[in-house]
């Protein structure tokens, strides 16, 4: 591996886009050193407070967030340099002067980077814009192309018809990146749907993770690897969802996704009910609770030694969990070289795929009909670019 800036051991392989939340965070704080070195992870920030700042200045030390703020006003308390704490600027395509000046100083108080996020369904105003709009980034923040990472970022993967049409998009963007001396360049995805509440409860559900189906698909580009976690690409779109204790359990190409609702009465029966079910499964890994400190948590449970946790704690273990097998799944897929599946995974395009467990629901017309209205190619495009 190359050496890596700030003292790492490594560069960062793994670019996980998080919503800044206790669950999520308190994953992050979890994670050991070596694990440390290999994220980047990309937080995405809906509301600034004390104990915001206070929980990135308690991550790992070896780990240096990115943060978004793109979601705030353009006021002094969204001014990263304000914090106080170790990170990255992210700036979009559409911030303002003020803004790309303030990620200007941040950056280079701090890790002397920026990461530009060039979201693949709404910055689609052709190569020329886009360059114009990366240079006018530059210049604001004071920063040259080789202190900036791209980030790609394909929105909702939710079905093979998603990655094939993700797949030509990313594709063109990344030639269009190449143009220019990007210090990175990584693609992320989210697989997850808005909401798990249609899922049947108290058995686990298979769900195919189509966000690392279509990075397999790209492996030829050589780009970074993100992911939305055990979280939706859509913003807000888990803010409405079920508090049923839920564990996103992710494997090799897959989630399996566990709700209960009825089993064991009281909450703390219920979610050792379902601890116990993911202990039991094939897909536990074979060093259980030394794989992750999530699979530590869900072992506690399984066997009745603590309580049932939150809605936040339920997050956290699923994201732990996620963090350290997808690592180890970019182990094994750079050992391994290229792999390129077919796009739809040998099942219909159509539908929730589901398999050796209870299938999800298919989407009904009314959802495919939106599907097709988001996903589909603008006209109007300049020749070459997916817009």
């Amino acid at each position: 591996m190359v050496p890596a800036h700030g003292g790492r051991a490594a560069e960062p392989v793994y670019h996980p886009v998080l919503a800044c939340r206790r669950g999520e965070l308190e994953a992050l704080r979890h994670l050991d050193s070596a694990a440390a070195a290999l994220l980047a992870p990309v937080l995405d920030v809906s509301t600034v407070d004390s104990p915001l700042v206070d929980a990135l200045a308690r991550l790992p030390a070896g780990l240096l967030p990115a943060v978004d703020v793109s979601a705030l006003p353009d006021t002094a308390d969204a001014e990263l340099i304000r914090w106080g704490v170790p990170l990255v600027p992210v700036a979009g395509l559409a911030e303002s002067d003020a803004r790309l000046a303030a990620h200007g100083r941040a950056a280079r108080a701090y890790a002397g980077r920026l990461v530009v996020r060039l979201r693949a369904g709404h910055d689609r105003s052709g190569p020329d814009a886009t360059t114009a709009a990366v240079e006018r980034i530059w210049r604001l923040a004071r920063l040259v192309p080789e202190q900036c990472e791209l980030l790609v970022d394909a929105g909702d993967v939710w079905c093979a018809a998603d990655v094939r049409l993700a797949e030509p998009r990313v594709r063109w963007l990344v030639d269009w990146a190449r143009r220019h001396a990007w210090r990175a360049v990584t693609v992320a995805a989210g697989g997850l749907p808005p909401t798990l509440s249609r899922l049947p409860t108290d058995e686990p559900v298979r769900l195919d993770r189509w966000d690392w189906l279509l990075w397999r698909r790209l492996a030829d580009l050589g780009v970074g690897y993100g992911d939305y976690g055990v979280g939706c690409a859509v913003p807000g779109a888990e803010a409405a969802g079920d508090r049923l204790p839920t564990v996103r359990y992710a494997t090799d190409g897959a989630w399996w996704v566990y709700r209960w609702s009825r089993r064991g009465g009281r909450g703390d029966e219920r979610v050792a009910d379902l601890c116990r079910t993911v202990v039991s499964a094939p897909h536990w890994p074979a060093d259980g609770a030394g794989f992750s400190w999530g699979d530590h948590e869900i072992l506690r449970r399984a066997r009745g030694t603590a309580g049932a946790g939150s809605t936040a704690n339920w997050a956290a273990w699923s994201t732990s969990h996620h963090l350290a097998h997808v690592l180890r799944e970019l182990r094994r897929a750079d050992e391994s070289g290229p792999a390129v599946p077919p796009p739809d995974g040998g099942r219909r395009a159509g539908g929730w795929p589901g398999a050796q467990g209870r299938a999800a629901p298919r989407q009904d017309g009314k959802r495919r009909a939106e599907r097709d209205r988001v996903t589909r190619p603008r006209r109007g495009g300049q020749a070459g670019w997916p817009g």
